[in-house]
């Protein structure tokens, strides 16, 4: 399909009132679509810039933020994308908006690693109710909204291999962490809960495992911004697990006022365990 009609396509489709499922499709295959960017970059020699904040840069991010404008523009629906607000674009978003990482995990593609993502969410209200996070170099596919959670595998752009996830629970729990984000109190945190073992998984993959109940701790001691966990948080709550900040309370969105950056969190299995180990954590960092 060439580029004009895809668009035509995507018009048409966008001047119908979209039920959430139907967010949900089109949200899926603007990630696919993405992808199919970002793998282009990716089998080539990545040029990487640095932002204003430090952190890395490359062609594939903002490309595949302009493929995903491109599909969710004609919503209507606002969309807060991590490359537009490094440019100084910054909508007026409401109470319902979309947030978009076209790259999530910018030093794992970076090191050539696979484990980055393409990350669509969206936000009602100032809690995320939907999110698409495809790992292009797999093509495994972590989708969430208000009818569950669920996985799938994209083949040369379709899905396959569509079943549903829910978290899951072991003898003794597992953690996720970050390689490329690492804290002092994460040992001592895994003493103190029992923690088995611990997963090394870059950007937000970390949710989905949780998700898929692969493991059921994701402790955050370092900073995040919204981008970063909308669509992975739609993911875990949609299949039954929780995100909490340090104060056990629910993590909020839309903090335009903090330049959309999230407190210290702790995502897990249940609110039980998250507002367990968001205790634990105040104590560790007091």
């Amino acid at each position: 399909m060439s580029g004009v009609v895809k668009q035509r396509h995507i018009n048409a489709w966008c001047r119908m009132t979209a039920s959430s499922a139907e967010l949900t499709d089109l949200s899926v295959k603007a990630a696919i679509a993405a992808a199919e960017v970002i793998c282009a970059v990716y089998h080539r020699p990545i040029h990487v810039e640095t932002k204003a904040d430090g952190s890395p840069v490359t062609e594939a991010d903002a490309a595949a933020e302009a493929v995903i404008i491109q599909y969710l523009q004609g919503t209507g629906i606002p969309i807060l994308g991590e490359e537009s607000v490094a440019a100084g674009i910054v909508p007026t978003l409401g109470e319902r908006y979309f947030v978009v990482d076209p790259l999530d995990g910018t030093k794992e593609f970076i090191k050539r690693n696979g484990e980055f993502t393409v990350n669509i969410g969206l936000v009602e209200h100032g809690r995320p109710v939907m999110g698409v996070v495809l790992a292009p170099t797999t093509g495994e596919l972590f989708v969430g909204d208000n009818r569950g959670a669920w996985t799938a595998k994209v083949v040369d752009g379709a899905l396959t291999e569509t079943h549903a996830i829910s978290v899951g629970w072991l003898s003794r729990l597992r953690i996720v962490a970050s390689r490329s984000h690492g804290h002092h109190a994460l040992e001592k945190l895994c003493q103190t809960l029992d923690v088995e073992s611990d997963v090394s998984v870059g950007s937000s993959l970390k949710f989905c495992l949780l998700a898929r109940g692969d493991a059921q701790l994701y402790p955050r001691f370092t900073p995040t911004c919204e981008w970063d966990t909308a669509a992975g948080q739609a993911v875990l709550e949609a299949a039954g697990g929780a995100v909490v900040t340090l104060d056990g309370e629910a993590m909020r969105y839309g903090k335009h006022d903090l330049g959309f950056l999230n407190p210290y969190f702790v995502a897990a299995a249940s609110l039980e365990l998250a507002q367990k180990a968001a205790t634990q954590m105040r104590i560790l960092l007091s």
